[in-house]
């Protein structure tokens, strides 16, 4: 029995379909409080994470059930992973005052990783 067929790899898939989906739904909402109630720079990130959030939370919504092997499940991982750390440093620097820091390119190596990753795994079917 391929291990990935099994309904805990099912509910996995699940859990990271409906988590794409709340990413995308809470990026509008960080989308509209930066439109109205931040401005300047600090509004620029606040948007620039929300769309990163928005586009990838899309993707792993729609791609999730696609995931039928490890490196597909183990791609969109990483790329949840790497729009978290990516979105989180731009928040930190708005609502923390945090400087820039290197989580932010490393958030967005993950991000392109988890893509390269994912095209490998869809290139060897």
């Amino acid at each position: 029995m391929n291990t990935f067929t099994t309904p805990a790899f099912v509910v996995y898939r699940r859990y990271l379909g409906a988590v794409g989906s709340l990413l995308a739904g809470l990026s509008v909402a960080l989308a509209a409080y930066a439109t109205h109630a931040v401005e300047g720079a600090a509004q620029g990130r606040m948007l620039q994470a929300a769309v990163m959030a928005f586009a990838h939370g899309v993707a792993l919504a729609a791609l999730t059930p696609f995931a039928q092997r490890p490196m597909a499940l183990i791609s969109l991982l990483v790329i949840l992973a790497g729009v978290f750390l990516f979105c989180a440093s731009l928040l930190a620097m708005v609502v923390l005052g945090m400087a820039a820091s290197v989580v932010t390119p490393f958030g967005g190596a993950l991000v392109i990783s988890g893509w390269l990753l994912y095209a490998y795994d869809r290139l060897r079917t």
